[in-house]
């Protein structure tokens, strides 16, 4: 019982006080990708620490199928003896049904939400390529439209897509520094991040951790998708083409084309099966591209990332803390 209630503590502590110490970090756009998977690791810990609540209070209630070990069978017997639920039969249904709750909104959220982005970017690519044409030295598909916009396309045909109007706006060295954003977009993975960042959102949308993660996560991918970019080509061409395709784009504030939803257009949730050259957070983009910061130091950078494996590993090591003490005292057999 203690330990589902630590497990539950930690959960709702991370949930709603996590958000305001990342969103404190100053170090996040400094190092993007280290950013992204902290918060990943803190808010996939807090569902990981809700399921474990649940079969931590089941456990000492629950029998064991005869396929398990025999260790693990004694393991069982002894830590049913010393650490055994007080709520009996009524605790440890409950806390089945926790386990069994989170698992199966997990395993539905994820796959309705993964079948829709994949169905969306399939027919979003059908359509692109209908609408456009390949353009083998750009290595994208070139769409007929007034409104300048580059992005890309995720899912089971990754494609980058970029308009007429942006191919006019722009020079040859600005269009591949864009393009090259785009294309670190598809092999960086970004979209499955962003998904994972949504799926946890939709598991606990009450928390506040989960909810900055999502809209967190979406920004850090451009950023990391920049700095990908201007590895190859220079950071004030990558700036000056952001800065060209979000004003010819507010001088020309037509719709998109029927079916392209670019990301530009639309709200940055909706970034899943097409992250965006432009996004809401352009201005800062430019002014990081123009004064980068000092990149992390190594010490501090291998700080920050054994912060977040502990995030991750927090749940299951507190759930294990009672058989670590039970080995610890000489309780549980190891032979």
């Amino acid at each position: 019982m203690t330990v589902a209630v630590a497990l539950l503590a930690y959960a709702a502590g991370a949930g709603v006080l996590g958000h305001r110490l990342l969103a404190r970090a100053r170090w996040t756009g400094r190092a993007p990708r280290l950013a992204i998977f902290t918060y990943l690791a803190a808010a996939w810990s807090v569902v990981a620490a809700a399921g474990l609540a649940g079969l931590t209070l089941a456990v000492h209630g629950t029998a064991l199928g005869s396929a398990l070990s025999q260790l693990i069978g004694a393991c069982v017997i002894r830590l049913r003896d010393t650490y055994a639920t007080p709520g009996g039969v009524t605790v440890a249904g409950f806390g089945l049904a926790l386990a069994a709750a989170v698992a199966a909104c997990a395993a539905i959220g994820a796959t309705a939400h993964l079948r829709a982005v994949r169905r969306q970017a399939r027919r979003h690519a059908e359509a692109v390529r209908l609408l456009g044409r390949p353009e083998p030295g750009l290595d994208a598909v070139l769409v007929e439209h007034a409104q300048p916009a580059a992005y890309c396309v995720a899912g089971p045909h990754p494609t980058v897509v970029v308009t007429t109007a942006a191919r006019q706006a722009l020079d040859d060295g600005q269009l591949a520094a864009v393009l090259a954003h785009e294309r670190a977009h598809l092999t960086w993975r970004h979209h499955r991040l962003v998904a994972l960042a949504l799926i946890a959102e939709r598991l606990l949308p009450f928390l506040p951790l989960m909810r900055e993660t999502a809209g967190q996560v979406a920004r850090l991918v451009e950023l990391h998708a920049d700095d990908t970019a201007t590895a190859a080509h220079d950071a004030r061409t990558l700036a000056t083409a952001l800065v060209l395709l979000a004003e010819r784009g507010a001088r020309d504030p037509s719709p998109a084309v029927t079916g392209l939803a670019t990301p530009e257009l639309a709200a940055p949730r909706s970034a899943t099966a097409g992250l965006g050259a432009m996004g809401a957070d352009a201005l800062q983009r430019v002014q990081r591209l123009l004064r980068p910061a000092e990149p992390l130091g190594r010490l501090r950078r291998q700080l920050l990332r054994a912060g977040a494996a502990g995030l991750a590993l927090t749940p299951p090591l507190l759930a294990l803390t009672p058989a670590m003490v039970a080995l610890v005292l000489g309780r549980v057999p190891v032979a």
